[in-house]
């Protein structure tokens, strides 16, 4: 990926240059839509819900670098203009920092925002690792970020351009926060992929244990528990990362961020006392969360608006976090898959099959990803719907990293077994059950024998979880005398996985493999 030569960022008619937090706290205060809380931070309330995914094109006038859609490169020359005329008679807020924070591995990057949108500013700020030197930052990536600019032509009359040669995404009419932190971190995901690694969509924890500390990479699509299993207690464990990470050879971790973007739908501070305590902090910025009156309280569990809440706050108002410098190398890596029939609670994936479920990315749509997407049945290569280049690329070096790692993979349902909520056949995995499962893989205390319909293996006894129909579904459906359902599911997902995963070209045919049992 091509430097910016210098320090850029459009013309306009008047720059703030990396102001202060309080500074950036103001300026939300002045916005229409900001409504401070009865915690004394700000929630704004947005236009865009969630990510644009159907607006997202990588621009290249070679499609075949990328599985994703393309514009032209002329036309991304066209948008920018576009962008760039339309900055130069607006008031906009620039800020510097970096994506990682080790001196041999870090990014410098930028963010151009309207400053009539501040409060994106200062979330993309807490998110942002400093110099402690100071010194300015020659980025290798930047977003500028036009809310009120639309694209006609385009879905929704919105475009999120990326500009893997240049460095540069730009975002054209959307509001929501998660399109700056993406565009950043869609970028930085190129640029793991060239040094030899793979930037995941995972959250990252370390549980200590009597045989030494653990590190444990949580592999999710957005809403699927990724954040929640991250911050979770077991033995006094601590977050690292909340939402990608960069997995090298040798099972080598470095973080991203210096903050959390965390999803606040069904937020309680009974099941989640850490993330609830930093989003009622003065310091959080709040995106779409349900609240009746400016200075009030507000209410997690309403989602007449949006369940797509969002809160960002920095990783020091936790109270207690480890650096990802200080962290070993991974010990095991979960997958989580949010679903809702056969998949058990946990099962343990050979190498082949870690691979296979990986590229698979099995999970019920949330919020998080668009109406379209909500309660539906997805499969996202990797979990991460932000990695630019082919999806073959992203399962064949992980398959190259699991080796080189030496570490276990584990595939988590974090939803439910048996049917979806409201079925009364069936059981939901809680968070204490996923607690215990975490504790367990980290202690290696979980029993195993292999599962006769895909293979890999599932749980005979786990400490803290006595239902076995959780760890084995196989045995709900048999006492509830629904075995033919059980099977036609499992044929089912044997026939759908199979042809998915060969809609990858040049992607390894043991991988493949690993699905046909």
């Amino acid at each position: 990926m091509s430097k910016v030569a210098e320090p850029y960022a459009p013309a306009a008619h008047h720059t703030l240059v990396n102001p202060s937090q309080e500074r950036l706290r103001e300026l939300t205060a002045a916005m229409p839509t900001a409504r401070l809380t009865a915690y004394d931070n700000y929630n704004v309330q947005t236009e865009v819900l969630s990510r644009s995914i159907g607006s997202t094109y990588i621009v290249t006038d070679d499609p075949s670098i990328t599985s994703s859609q393309t514009i032209s490169v002329a036309e991304g020359r066209r948008v920018a203009r576009l962008q760039e005329e339309y900055l130069s008679q607006r008031d906009v807020i620039v800020v510097d920092g970096y994506v990682n924070n080790d001196a041999e591995f870090r990014s410098p990057v930028r963010l151009v925002i309207e400053q009539a949108n501040a409060n994106i500013a200062g979330m993309q700020d807490h998110l942002l690792f400093k110099d402690p030197a100071g010194g300015d930052v020659v980025p290798e990536f930047t977003v500028i970020y036009t809310p009120g600019l639309k694209a006609p032509g385009y879905p929704s009359d919105r475009l999120i351009a990326v500009d893997l040669e240049a460095g540069i995404t730009r975002v054209l009419n959307s509001d929501y926060f998660g399109e700056s932190k993406k565009g950043l971190l869609r970028m930085w995901n190129q640029l793991v992929y060239q040094r030899g690694g793979l930037a995941l969509h995972a959250g990252c924890k370390v549980v200590p244990t009597s045989s030494g500390e653990r590190t444990l990479l949580i592999v999710g699509l957005s809403g699927t528990g990724k954040t929640t299993t991250t911050f979770t207690r077991q033995n006094d464990s601590k977050p690292v990362q909340d939402d990608f990470v960069a997995l090298m050879p040798a099972g080598k971790v470095y973080g991203s961020e210096n903050g959390c973007f965390a999803k606040t739908y069904a937020l309680s501070a009974e099941d989640e006392p850490t993330i609830h305590a930093a989003v009622t902090s003065r310091v959080a910025y709040l995106e779409n969360v349900s609240q009746k009156v400016v200075g009030g309280p507000v209410d997690f569990f309403d989602q007449s608006y949006t369940q797509n809440g969002r809160a960002v706050f920095p990783m020091e108002a936790l109270g207690w976090s480890r650096d990802a410098r200080d962290v070993g190398p991974v010990f095991a890596l979960l997958i989580l898959n949010r679903n809702d029939s056969v998949i058990p609670a946990v099962a343990r994936l050979d190498q082949q099959q870690a691979a296979a479920y990986f590229m698979l990315g099995e999970t019920q749509g949330t919020a998080a990803g668009g109406a379209a997407e909500a309660g539906k049945s997805l499969r996202v290569p990797g979990t991460n719907p932000f990695f630019p280049l082919r999806h073959a690329d992203q399962g064949n070096r992980f398959r190259q990293l699991h080796r080189s790692g030496g570490f276990e993979v584990f595939l988590l349902n974090t939803g439910w077994v048996g049917g979806g909520e409201g079925d009364p056949a069936a059981k939901k995995i809680r968070i204490a059950d996923s607690s215990a499962l975490v504790k367990a893989i980290a202690e290696r205390t979980i029993s195993w024998e292999t599962d006769p319909d895909f293979g890999y293996e599932v749980a005979t006894r786990v400490p803290g979880i006595d239902d076995a129909e959780l760890l084995q579904p196989r045995r709900l459906y048999q006492r509830q005398g629904r075995e033919q359902e059980h099977r036609e599911i499992v044929e089912r997902l044997r026939r759908e996985r199979r042809e998915y995963l060969q809609g990858f070209p040049g992607l390894d045919q043991e991988v493949l493999e690993a699905v046909s049992h």
